[in-house]
């Protein structure tokens, strides 16, 4: 007989009954389910084909996912506790998907000294972050010492924070400012404190799209060349995917299929990282810049993205993480059951998401975290940023600590806030 949805959402996958749950799926996406359930890598062409499961296909896409991520890491779901310094909104760069940059023209262009960043920081690690993530904008005539400035006056304050920092946009951009090649640039930002990077900037790794959506942004060749280059120095980082606005199927599983290969090669990635396209406040939305752009993605495709991301990445990368800022905490339970097992972090002061529309605010503390996830069964675990597990919470503590003893949150500020801040206007260098 058919199994009926209810039936389906309410299995468990165990080793015994796979076979016979995938026996009701369509013949095609049982073979390549099965073959990805044998620890075998599924092809590109088999993950599009995932992509247009409907119904009983659909769920059982969802569970094998789940399976997979159930034997990998079991059933514990991680988290760190870190704070965002995004210490400057000015950009050179002039993308159709961020809301947050600002020309150096406009009012609301904000930039923190030194002192203000590493003073974030150290607050940060007196509530018990364990890191900071540091990214900005592109500011015209940066300094071009001004990233390892930061990162030593970080380490100087704080030596036990880890700085996770810098995107490939931002590393490519520092080493051009400095007129020396991005290895010797990455060896600077080592030696000043840098311990992992984000592999964001990555958006969909496909140079005819990114051509449309971020004229002049850093290219696929580039981003790659980075991404190794610091992998290959011992330096690891996370990677992402932007998915939600023009993007097809295929883009998308020839992004995965481009992060599993560097991943095969390197063995530098701690994490993958899906991420929605947040539309409300993104100019190619706003205004309507391209035919057929979309308003981030489905629930249903957004449960298919995160899925199919764990069965495409499960034997080379351990961790699928979401995020709580652009899905929403209560929908970011429900991708925990769909092949994700970390649920990010604290963040503190969210500004990027946030300039772009999200609406779930900027801080989730982490017995708030924990409440997510014991909620549906799993167990908590704080961990690092490379995913070395600090504390496991099999019962939730008694008392508060760190961040958790934070009544006002408002005590952080906000990112529309920080932009009305007038010590912090940003200055043209070339008025001055």
């Amino acid at each position: 007989r058919k199994l009926c949805r209810r039936e389906l959402l309410e299995m468990n996958l165990e080793n015994k009954d796979v076979d016979g749950i995938l026996q009701y799926a369509d013949p095609v996406i049982a073979a390549i389910l099965n073959k990805a359930i044998s620890g075998k890598d599924i092809t590109s062409r088999e993950a599009l084909v995932l992509f247009d499961a409907k119904g009983i296909d659909f769920q059982l896409v969802g569970r094998v996912a789940d399976y997979l991520r159930k034997e990998k890491v079991g059933d514990t779901v991680t988290y760190v506790v870190n704070r965002n310094i995004n210490f400057t909104n000015v950009c050179i760069k002039q993308c159709g998907f961020c809301a947050f940059s600002r020309d150096f023209r406009e009012d609301e262009g904000y930039t923190l000294p030194i002192e203000e960043i590493t003073r974030r920081a150290k607050e940060a690690y007196t509530y018990g972050a364990t890191e900071v993530c540091v990214q900005a904008g592109l500011p015209p005539d940066m300094d071009a010492g001004l990233y390892e400035n930061i990162c030593r006056e970080i380490k100087t304050e704080v030596p036990d924070i880890h700085i996770h920092g810098f995107s490939p946009e931002e590393i490519l951009y520092g080493a051009t400012r400095s007129k020396i090649s991005t290895k010797e640039y990455l060896s600077r930002l080592k030696d000043a404190g840098v311990d992992t990077i984000p592999g964001t900037a990555a958006e969909i790794l496909n140079q005819k799209l990114r051509d449309k959506i971020s004229p002049g942004r850093i290219t696929v060749k580039d981003w790659t060349n980075v991404i190794k280059t610091a992998h290959k120095m011992g330096i690891k980082s996370t990677s992402t995917m932007m998915f939600g606005h023009l993007e097809t199927n295929e883009h998308r599983v020839n992004h995965l299929d481009t992060i599993r290969e560097i991943q095969k090669e390197t063995g530098g990635f701690t994490e993958f990282v899906p991420l929605n396209f947040v539309y409300s406040e993104a100019p190619m939305y706003k205004h309507q810049l391209h035919e057929g752009i979309r308003k981030g993605a489905s629930s249903n495709d957004a449960l298919l993205v995160h899925a199919i991301s764990r069965i495409m990445l499960n034997n080379v990368i351990d961790n699928i993480q979401m995020s709580w800022v652009k899905e929403g905490p209560k929908f970011s339970q429900l991708l925990l059951n769909w092949g994700a097992n970390d649920f990010g972090g604290t963040l503190v002061n969210e500004s990027i998401s946030t300039a772009a529309g999200a609406e779930f605010g900027q801080l989730l503390r982490p017995k708030e975290i924990r409440h997510l996830i014991r909620s549906i069964g799993r167990i908590p675990a704080e961990r690092d940023t490379t995913y070395k597990k600090i504390r496991e919470y099999q019962v939730e503590p008694t008392g508060s600590e760190g961040l958790d003893n934070v009544e006002d949150t408002k005590k952080f500020g906000s990112y529309f806030e920080l932009i009305k801040i007038k010590k912090y206007q940003y200055q043209n260098p070339r008025k001055n």
